[in-house]
């Protein structure tokens, strides 16, 4: 079984920790880029989950699922063998089908990538577009809101 380490919301931001693993690393420690996404990946499923508004059920009650339709990445930094990281998930907009995010992969204070993101609410049967559920809305609107800019 696998246990995730806890998260937690905290200034209008998920918040979920992890370590970072040989597996996760290229030959000279350093992570690979595509793990970045893995990263992001396990940290809005959490957030979800903390929410009250897993994945899993939205596909069994719903018949929907969430797709990334777009990510941009920004390198800033490299995460190396054994480092302790934070990602934080903030909502920017949300529409009738479509989120987007912004997530950051901290080391300390230090911020390592940014991952700007469209998910995409979708149905199971046939891969269209369909209407983000009240909880699941809900849970992005509220849950981990961005702070109002300006």
């Amino acid at each position: 079984m696998i246990v995730h380490p806890p998260a937690a919301s905290a200034q209008g931001r998920h918040a979920y920790a992890l370590r970072v693993y040989y597996e996760d690393t290229d030959a000279g420690g350093v992570v690979y880029h595509a793990n970045y996404l893995r990263f992001a990946e396990r940290a809005r499923t959490e957030a979800l989950r903390e929410a009250g508004a897993p994945h899993a059920e939205m596909a069994s009650l719903h018949g929907l699922m969430f797709m990334v339709r777009r990510v941009k990445v920004d390198y800033l930094a490299p995460a190396r063998l054994d480092d302790s990281l934070l990602v934080l998930t903030e909502s920017l907009s949300i529409r009738a089908a479509s989120v987007e995010l912004r997530q950051s992969v901290l080391r300390g204070e230090g911020v390592l990538a940014v991952l700007e993101l469209q998910l995409a609410c979708v149905r199971l049967a046939d891969g269209r577009p369909g209407r983000i559920p009240p909880r699941w809305r809900q849970a992005l609107a509220l849950g981990w809101q961005a702070p109002a800019l300006g």
